[in-house]
C-alpha cells in the first residue's frame, strides 16, 4: 500500500481507496482517503 502526509492529522497514513489519477504534465499521482479522519490526501509521482 502506498503512503502520503494527511495534513489534518499531521502525520503519514496508509491510503484508503487508493486511485491512480495522472496530473496536467503527465506525472502519475495517487489519490484516496485518510482512513483517520476522512480527509482526501495525495502523493505525486508513486505509479
Amino acid at each position: 500500500m502506498s503512503t502520503a502526509y494527511c495534513m489534518k492529522c499531521r502525520k503519514k497514513v496508509e491510503i484508503k481507496n487508493p486511485t491512480q489519477v495522472k496530473l496536467k504534465n503527465s506525472r502519475p499521482a495517487v489519490q484516496g482517503v485518510c482512513p483517520v479522519c476522512g480527509t482526501k490526501v495525495f502523493r505525486i509521482g508513486k505509479a
